[in-house]
């Protein structure tokens, strides 16, 4: 998806499935914690129904509509996390594996200190 798009400009238009059956429309967006690149949409799937989320990396904006590339039923099955409220990188990977994307573990920040060289030996 366009990284330069303003995602205010996101909320309220009408999201559509991969097959074109339209989904919802957009709730509210979720910026990635350390880019602050929009990352997710929450999806309102109708008007007593919960909102879904969708990764919006795979996702294109096309004339004035967004395209998610998963089928409806994919969708309304996701994890609900409601809204309003941040996401946890652990909801955020559930969702990704709801999705079946893969995405790349943040490094994991590992001290060995039983290596570290005792000054004497230098």
């Amino acid at each position: 998806m366009q990284t330069d798009i303003d995602p205010r400009n996101l909320i309220g238009l009408k999201a559509f499935d991969r097959k074109g059956t339209k989904i919802g429309t957009v709730d509210e967006v979720y910026l990635d914690d350390a880019t602050g690149v929009p990352e997710w949409a929450a999806i309102r799937m109708g008007l007593f129904s919960r909102d879904a989320f969708v990764p919006l990396e795979p996702s294109q904006l096309v004339e004035g509509v967004l395209r998610v590339p998963f089928d409806r039923a994919l969708i309304k099955d996701a994890p609900d996390f409601g809204v309003g409220r941040h996401l946890s990188p652990e909801q955020e990977l559930q969702l990704y594996h709801h999705y079946g994307l893969d995405i790349a573990p943040p490094p994991q920040l590992h001290h060995d200190f039983d290596q570290i060289a005792d000054p004497e030996d230098a």
